[in-house]
């Protein structure tokens, strides 16, 4: 191409945009268009049917809980979707002091104890890992990075709790799954991405690891600690195969055990397991209202954890 073309060329392009500036025409990219109102019609239809589709079942199952017989019978004994007269003895007779309320106190202890111990040990390591110099950080990183790709068997693992004469033990439910290598990195990279500059003027003033980690990072930190906590949370809350593995005595069960036995397995429930003398409401209300006592719990911790929830797990999105 000559000399000569390529000015025209040149002065083609700035003559387009020229123009463009003076009508105050802007191209923007797609992604920012309006959508045409069939495409937001088809987006509020398919956000509609997937809210019904978690709506509708939650809801048959807080009113099949209080529901009466009468009730349920007039639904051939299955699932309602209108509980009619509210009637609350399936709730009075599992939590009357039975099996389901000693599981419940069983796993909100093992839960809040285990989640407070989770996030201890991994805001600790985390902060360790993240540490430029620190003694033996490096080939502890690639240890956690590998317990990320290579998990232990279930036989091996199982050999070691009852080596260590965890079996039948509460903390059997605790000390196997206490760290998780994933949430150590993601805690990790958050750590990374503080100011280094707090670090050091903390450092220069005399302040020990201890000190900063307790006065500085912990309170920056408050978003993926919620994050992550609620995920210890969740886990130990809904700690079933390893209760399963290691409990033995079932009056140490937590609450997925006991939401298994009576209503994944459909195992009837009489009056010595929830300590009643007078007669029980249908088995359909009580599997209910144990499913809803054991759902509800954890769910009551989201509203609190809302305000850091988006900032929490977008971290390590785009940093590792």
């Amino acid at each position: 191409m000559s000399t000569q073309e390529s000015t025209i060329g040149t002065d083609t392009v700035r003559d387009e945009m020229k123009a463009s500036a003076r009508t105050g025409e802007r191209k923007r990219p797609v992604w920012m268009e309006k959508p045409s109102l069939l495409v937001q019609i088809g987006k509020t239809l398919v956000l509609g049917i997937s809210v019904a589709l978690v709506i509708v079942p939650f809801w048959s199952i807080i009113a099949t809980s209080l529901a009466s017989q009468e009730t349920i019978n007039a639904a051939a004994g299955g699932m309602v979707m209108w509980p009619g007269p509210i009637d609350l003895s399936s709730y009075t007779a599992v939590l009357g002091g039975g099996v389901v309320t000693r599981a419940m106190i069983i796993s909100i202890l093992i839960t809040v104890v285990g989640t407070l111990l989770s996030l201890a040990t991994t805001a600790g390591l985390a902060y360790w890992l993240s540490r430029s110099g620190a003694a033996g950080a490096k080939p502890m990183t690639l240890l956690v990075l590998g317990a990320v790709l290579f998990t232990p068997g279930l036989i091996p693992t199982y050999l070691v709790v009852r080596q260590l004469g965890l079996i039948d033990s509460y903390w059997s439910l605790i000390l196997p799954v206490m760290i998780n290598a994933f949430n150590v990195i993601v805690m990790r990279a958050f750590f990374q991405d503080l100011p280094r500059e707090l670090f050091e003027s903390a450092a220069i003033d005399g302040a020990s690891s201890a000190t900063i980690l307790f006065r500085i990072v912990l309170p920056l930190s408050k978003a993926v600690l919620a994050v992550i906590g609620l995920f210890y949370a969740v886990s130990y809350w809904n700690a079933f195969f390893n209760a399963l593995l290691y409990i033995q005595s079932t009056d140490k069960w937590p609450m997925a055990l006991v939401l298994r036995t009576y209503v994944v397995n459909q195992t009837s429930i009489g009056g010595d397991q929830l300590g009643a003398t007078e007669a029980l409401p249908p088995q359909l209300s009580l599997q209910m209202a144990i499913l809803v006592i054991a759902v509800v719990p954890i769910l009551l911790v989201y509203p609190f954890i809302q305000r850091h929830f988006a900032k929490g797990v977008m971290i390590g999105a785009v940093k590792g």
